[in-house]
């Protein structure tokens, strides 16, 4: 059997509303032609995949099947469509994506060395799209940070580095060496708490008040200024960190957490020569020092949060061929 790609949109949009009428009104179809082609793709797969009365709408087992598996399936069609647009000129490209607080020039630089005529181009990625863009093939490879999504993807493990958290300069625990983080519990988190699972299922201390609603804040400038007017705390890489220093707020190291760990990551199944070069390239460049986290790059000493042979300063954003998007980051974790 051959599935319709268009019916199985139809059936995603369908399946996260649980409402045929809001679904026809994002597809911009009539409410009648959406139900006619969810009745056929229902005889196609000979399985019943809602249950509909005049209240509700809801999932059926197969329906729910479906549904975790149909977005990957969309999205492996999404990234061939992009891959061959991409070669329509007869021009090479290859396309990474990174992380805020990661340098990718190294290997760039490496990788186009290597292949004169292949043009490297980099893409800005974020807490929430850093899976999709590979899946869906805005990117042929990207640098990870976990916790990650894995589903449909092969991982590669490169380099970590130590978390901080992000104070405003006035706080109580501004000047401490480091924190543990229970100090941080009673702490009004800005990033979603998913990112900092080590936060999120700690006790609530006693007395603690009701969480406010977590403003809306998608880059880490935005966060950082909710920060230093005194709105809550963000835990980033200390690369990120780093990277935006500000006076109004500090960064003081959590002694009691895991590193982020930084991986390698591109389409499970995926067997381009260029992706197997790549990946050994980030890796010796990681193992090495000459590529990775922050302006000095590569591995961080999770003891001291220090980089091998890094010095003081920013380093030079390198910016990609034949493309638009540049280094100047301004997604978070």
């Amino acid at each position: 059997m051959d599935v319709d790609l268009r019916k199985l949109r139809y059936f995603v949009a369908v399946a996260r509303q649980l409402h045929f009428g809001r679904a026809a009104a994002e597809l911009h179809i009539a409410q009648p032609v959406l139900s006619r082609q969810i009745r056929s793709l229902e005889a196609e797969f000979g399985a019943q995949l809602f249950r509909r009365d005049r209240r509700s709408t809801e999932l059926t087992c197969a329906g729910r099947q479906l549904l975790e598996d149909a977005p990957q399936l969309l999205a492996a069609a999404e990234a061939l469509r992009r891959r061959v647009e991409r070669s329509a000129d007869d021009r090479v490209r290859f396309v990474v994506g990174f992380m805020p607080g990661i340098t990718v020039t190294a290997v760039a630089r490496a990788m186009c060395g290597r292949h004169p005529g292949l043009a490297v181009e980099v893409v800005r990625t974020s807490w929430a799209d850093q899976a999709q863009v590979v899946l869906d093939g805005r990117v042929d490879v990207s640098f990870v940070r976990l916790p990650v999504d894995q589903r449909g993807l092969a991982l590669r493990p490169l380099f970590a580095e130590p978390r901080v958290v992000a104070l405003p300069a006035g706080h109580r625990l501004a000047g401490e060496p480091s924190v543990v983080m229970a100090e941080l519990g009673g702490e009004r988190l800005l990033q979603d708490p998913d990112a900092v699972p080590e936060w999120r299922d700690l006790p609530v201390p006693a007395g603690r008040r009701p969480e406010r609603a977590r403003p809306s804040a998608d880059t880490v400038e935005e966060k950082l200024e909710y920060v230093a007017a005194h709105e809550g705390m963000v835990v980033l890489p200390l690369s990120v960190a780093a990277f935006y220093t500000r006076s109004d707020v500090v960064h003081v190291p959590i002694s009691d957490i895991a590193p982020n760990r930084v991986c390698l990551a591109w389409a499970a199944g995926r067997t381009s020569p260029l992706l197997a070069e790549f990946a050994e390239l980030a890796t010796e460049l990681a193992a090495s020092g000459a590529g990775g986290a922050g302006a000095g790059g590569g591995a961080v000493d999770e003891r001291c949060g220090r980089r091998p042979g890094a010095v003081g300063g920013r380093s030079c954003r390198w910016q990609p061929l034949g493309s638009g998007h540049d280094e100047a980051c301004a997604g978070d974790r």
